[in-house]
């Protein structure tokens, strides 16, 4: 997997984490990863996100970002901002939910200690970003998140997790529209 990255003055690329609230692991069901990626798609699509690679973990995602005309984060916001409605309107209207009730109360207890929110919370608030700006940098922000579902026990191979753009520096196409470096 190792290249000779090409970082491009004109959009400046992040390593980014951001936690679901009390590491709640939310995204042990495809159907709220796909709301992520669904979003994902739309800021690249509507907002002008560059996603270099990606991966949704259980209570976690990893994105390697960049955005040569708009505000970055800006749109990390809203996406935040969106995705947490969408998915705690989701996790309530699943009947399927076993543990429903119990997402929901920390959800809630989360909002309820924050006076920013009005009901629930459910992203932790810090990006951790961290500036690409060297080869070095990239290359092992990028071996990270795809290596993140292999470490997790979930796959043995990275490029066989379909929540992550390893499929897509293996060859293959992965659900999010990827940008490729230089």
């Amino acid at each position: 997997m190792s290249r000779n990255y090409k970082i491009s003055d004109q959009s400046r690329l992040h390593f980014l984490s951001f936690s679901t609230v009390y590491w709640v692991d939310v995204f042990t069901r495809p159907a709220y990863k796909d709301i992520l990626v669904d979003s994902l798609n739309y800021c690249i699509e509507h907002k002008g996100l560059q996603v270099y690679a990606w991966c949704i973990m259980s209570n976690h995602v990893h994105l390697i970002i960049g955005t040569p005309e708009a505000n970055q984060s800006d749109i990390i916001r809203d996406l935040k901002k969106h995705t947490a409605k969408t998915i705690v309107k989701a996790i309530a209207d699943n009947p399927q939910e076993s543990r429903k009730e119990w997402m929901l109360w920390l959800l809630e207890r989360a909002g309820k200690q924050n006076a920013n929110n009005k009901n629930f919370q459910f992203w932790q608030q810090h990006n951790q970003p961290i500036e690409l700006n060297t080869t070095f940098l990239m290359e092992q922000k990028l071996q990270y998140i795809h290596n993140n579902p292999v470490e997790a026990g979930f796959v043995t191979e990275p490029h066989a997790y379909p929540y992550s753009s390893a499929i897509d520096y293996a060859g293959g196409k992965g659900l999010v529209n990827i940008t490729f470096l230089d």
